[in-house]
Parts: structure tokens; C-alpha cells; sequence
């Protein structure tokens, strides 16, 4: 039991969670290549994100593990781009600081999903078992190009009206 769910239950409410932060973030980082703020995504994309790395601790473990590492980055991330966002409302340097942020955090849920993908989907496993082949290798660099291209691209469209 972790928090008086079953475990495979708080897998279940993990996992969701972490699919609507990332389908949030595509839909915000879609927006800022618009130029558009979508307040409410933005809200729905940085909370959930929190969620999930919020969740994330809940699993029993033993030892510090790099999903740990990264769940920690991710919060540290996150909170940037929350008072970029929130407190400091994009104003001047604000505005690029928060599209960084926001598209790291959201790289980041990708990162772990593409991890769990080759974890858990039964084609993929043979391809890369312990996770250092090239097709595992070559998903996440393409991830990572993927949105260093949409964090250069947000920082040069995204101009929203403050609030």
C-alpha cells in the first residue's frame, strides 16, 4: 500500500497523472510557437508536472536511483518556471526563462516516458535490455534535439501580452 492505495493502483494514478502533464505541455508548447499564452493548459501542464514528480517519490525503493535524480531536477525546474510565470509574469528576461523551463520540464517527463516505453512495451525491451543500445540511444537523443528545437523556437515566437 502507498498512501492507502494499492500499488498497482498508485502506478495507475502515476502514470495518468504523467500522461496528462505531458499531453498539457505539448498543447502549451504548441502555443508559445503561436505566440499564444493558453493560461489555463499552462496551469493544467506545470501542476500535473509537479504531480508527477511529486509521485514519482512515493515509490518504495532502496536505494537512490537516476529517476530520483531526475525527479529532483524536475521540481527545481519547475519551480523556476512557476515564478517565472506566476510571479514574475514573463516580464523582460522572465519570458525566455520561463520557455526554458517549461520545455526542460516537459522534456523531462518524455525523457522518463521514452525510458519506461523501452521498460515496459513488449517490442521494444529486445531492442535495447539494458537500455544503452542504439535505438534506446538514438530515441533519446532525437528527444532531445526535438526540444532543443522547440525551446530555440519558443524563445523566438513566444511573446505573450503580460498580465
Amino acid at each position: 500500500m502507498i498512501f492507502g492505495l494499492s500499488f498497482s493502483a498508485y502506478t495507475t494514478l502515476h502514470v495518468v497523472i504523467s500522461l496528462v502533464a505531458i499531453f498539457a505541455g505539448l498543447v502549451v508548447v504548441a502555443g508559445m510557437l503561436k505566440g499564444r499564452r493558453l493560461d489555463g493548459w499552462t496551469s493544467l501542464f506545470l501542476w500535473t508536472t509537479v504531480l508527477t514528480s511529486v509521485t514519482g517519490f512515493g515509490f518504495p525503493f532502496e536505494r537512490f536511483l537516476p529517476s530520483h535524480y531526475t525527479g529532483f531536477i524536475s521540481l527545481a525546474v519547475l519551480a523556476i518556471a512557476i515564478l517565472a510565470r506566476y510571479s514574475f509574469h514573463m516580464v523582460g528576461a522572465w519570458r525566455w526563462i520561463y520557455v526554458v523551463t517549461a520545455v526542460t520540464a516537459l522534456y523531462l517527463n518524455v525523457f522518463v516516458l521514452v525510458v519506461q516505453l523501452f521498460l515496459k512495451v513488449s517490442f521494444l525491451q529486445p531492442l535495447a535490455p539494458t537500455q544503452s543500445e542504439p535505438p534506446f540511444l538514438i530515441a533519446q537523443i532525437a528527444a532531445l534535439l526535438a526540444f532543443v528545437y522547440l525551446g530555440y523556437a519558443g524563445i523566438r515566437r513566444f511573446h505573450p501580452q503580460t498580465a
